[in-house]
C-alpha cells in the first residue's frame, strides 16, 4: 500500500499541473477567438477558408498589438498617440480611468520600473509571523512626510489566489529583501509553501560569512 500510494501521488504530480495548464491555455484561446465575433459574418475566417482555425483570435490579437507598437514607436505614431490622449483627457470620466490604467501599465510593464521586481518578507499579521510580499513602489508621497518613515509600498497577496491581497505601506527597516525571483515567490504563494526555492549554496555561504 505505501508503494501504491507513492506511485499514485507521483502520477498526480505529473498529470495535475499538465491538465490545469491545458485548461488555462484552452480557456485563453477560446476567449481570444471571441474577438473574431466582431467581424461581419461573411468576413469570418470560417466563411473565407471553409473551416475553423483554432487559436486564430490569439494570432490576430498579437499581430494587432505588434502593429500598434510598431506604429506608436515612430515619430508619426507618437504624435497620433499624443493627439489621442489629448482627446481622452478632455472627457470627464474617461480621462480618470485612462490615466490611472496607463500609469499603472507603464509602471508594471516598463523594464526600468521598480514595481513587482523584488520579493520581500514582512511581519504579518503580527510580530514574529512572516509572509511574502512584492514591492510596488518607493516614490515619496504624503505617507512619507506624515509618518516620518522611509515607507515602501508593498502588495501582500493571499494564498492560493495571489490576485487578491492587501496594499500595505511598510517602513523599510521592517522589510527583508529576498533573493528569489518574482516567479519563485508566486510559486511559493500559490503552492501554500510547498514549492520553496532552493537557496544557492554559494549565496548561503556568502550570507553566513
Amino acid at each position: 500500500m505505501p508503494t501504491l500510494k507513492k506511485y499514485l501521488i507521483a502520477g498526480i504530480l505529473v498529470w495535475l499541473p499538465l491538465g490545469v495548464t491545458v485548461l488555462v491555455v484552452k480557456l485563453f484561446v477560446d476567449l481570444m477567438d471571441r474577438v473574431l465575433l466582431l467581424l461581419p459574418p461573411e468576413y469570418t475566417p470560417e466563411q473565407l477558408v471553409g473551416f475553423a482555425i483554432p487559436g486564430l483570435g490569439v494570432i490576430i490579437s498579437v499581430a494587432i498589438i505588434l502593429l500598434t507598437g510598431m506604429i506608436a514607436a515612430n515619430l508619426l505614431g507618437s504624435r497620433l498617440v499624443a493627439l489621442w490622449e489629448l482627446i481622452l483627457s478632455r472627457i470627464p470620466v474617461v480621462r480618470s480611468v485612462y490615466s490611472a490604467v496607463k500609469q499603472l501599465t507603464e509602471t508594471i510593464v516598463s523594464p526600468s520600473g521598480k514595481s513587482f521586481r523584488k520579493v520581500l518578507m514582512i511581519e504579518y499579521p503580527r510580530r514574529g509571523l512572516w509572509t511574502l510580499a512584492f514591492q510596488t513602489g518607493t516614490d515619496i508621497g504624503e505617507a512619507q512626510s506624515k509618518t516620518g518613515e522611509d515607507v515602501v509600498n508593498v502588495y501582500m497577496p493571499t494564498t492560493p489566489n495571489p490576485t487578491s491581497g492587501f496594499f500595505l505601506m511598510v517602513p523599510r527597516k521592517d522589510i527583508i529583501e529576498l533573493d528569489m525571483s518574482v516567479d519563485e515567490g508566486l510559486k511559493m504563494i500559490i503552492s501554500m509553501g510547498v514549492m520553496v526555492p532552493v537557496l544557492d549554496s554559494s549565496m548561503q555561504e556568502e550570507k553566513t560569512t
